[in-house]
């Protein structure tokens, strides 16, 4: 009997993926990387073939809050008890009227499945380009301080070892000081503005999108939920957009990932003593100041104001960053 309710919980995709990590692990490194990066990317891709919505988001920029908070909105619509929402990311298995959303980096690893056919002047799935597509930005800065928790703390090995396989120089999460991963590292800040500047492009050139970010997703999460829902093509009451805020909040989310709330997905507890290790962790903006000396803040965000797009400047509200001065300037 409880064989059943474990594997329900799970739900059908991720127990698709842990076949496929199971029974590549034995492999030699080289085939067993070749080979995971082509079955999950499969996978992936299938995933988004059967979502309502695809969300493109770098790690750590409010993808799985969003996601809970949507979910809720459509688990309260058709009465799905509060006991199972502890699965979210398991509902639309059995439930045809909670959609299934998407959330994908779209660049590293086999994520990177998903974002090569949203790319302008590929043909071969246009029933994916058809799909609303949001972009959900958030300053890099702020990004590239929850990565490096995110990647030496919670980082599964599996997808560790694919995200280094891709890079020049390995990142080793258990030697690398925040600054190094945040300035010299090949996933640091650099890779982060070329990542955000790479989809505000390919958004640009696909029908069903959104533009917004974390920033306005904590300022105004009501409004951003309405947006959203509005591509998707639905529409839901103030009373039941209150509901998922409330049920979204940071201080509600963190209480229940504390307490092992969710049996599934990505805000299950991994450390109840390392605070840092947190599926939510701080959700404050502008956060990055707080780990980096004046003289580094300044180099970071000199970097930020030369090479993010206009665009996103000022999506961000960051027209005020001044740019890093010319070498030997």
């Amino acid at each position: 009997m409880s064989l059943i309710p474990s594997l329900r919980e799970i739900g059908r995709d991720n127990i698709r993926k842990a076949v496929i990590i199971g029974s590549t692990a034995p492999l030699p490194r080289t085939l067993r990387v070749a080979q995971r990066r082509a079955r999950l990317g499969a996978l992936e891709v299938d995933i988004a073939r059967r979502s309502s919505l695809i969300i493109i988001a770098h790690p750590k920029s409010g993808n799985t809050w969003l996601k809970v908070m949507l979910t809720r909105l459509y688990a309260q619509r058709h009465g799905i008890p509060e006991a199972d929402f502890a699965r979210y990311p398991a509902l639309a298995d059995a439930n045809p009227d909670i959609p299934g959303f998407a959330a994908t980096n779209g660049w590293y690893s086999y994520e990177r499945a998903v974002g090569d056919l949203l790319q302008p002047g590929v043909t071969q799935d246009q029933g994916l380009k058809q799909k609303p597509v949001m972009l959900l930005a958030r300053n890099p800065l702020d990004i590239a301080v929850s990565w490096f928790f995110q990647f030496t703390k919670r980082q599964s090995d599996h997808k560790q070892e694919l995200i280094n396989a891709g890079l020049t120089t390995p990142v080793d999460r258990g030697n690398i000081e925040m600054w190094d991963f945040v300035r010299h590292s090949e996933i640091g800040l650099p890779s982060l503005i070329a990542f955000l500047n790479h989809w505000e492009a390919a958004l640009s050139q696909l029908d069903h999108t959104l533009l917004t970010s974390y920033e306005a997703l904590r300022a105004d999460p009501a409004r951003v939920l309405e947006q959203i829902t509005t591509l998707m093509g639905d529409s839901f009451s103030e009373e039941e957009i209150a509901d998922a805020v409330a049920f979204g909040s940071f201080d509600n989310l963190r209480k229940m990932e504390t307490e092992g709330f969710f049996r599934s997905g990505g805000l299950t507890l991994r450390n109840a003593d390392d605070p840092e290790s947190f599926k939510v962790r701080r959700a404050k903006v502008g956060g990055y100041r707080d780990y980096f000396s004046d003289t580094q803040v300044a180099e970071l965000e000199g970097l930020v104001a030369r090479d993010l797009s206009p665009g996103l400047k000022t999506l961000l509200g960051l027209e005020s960053l001044q740019p890093a001065a010319p070498a030997g300037g």
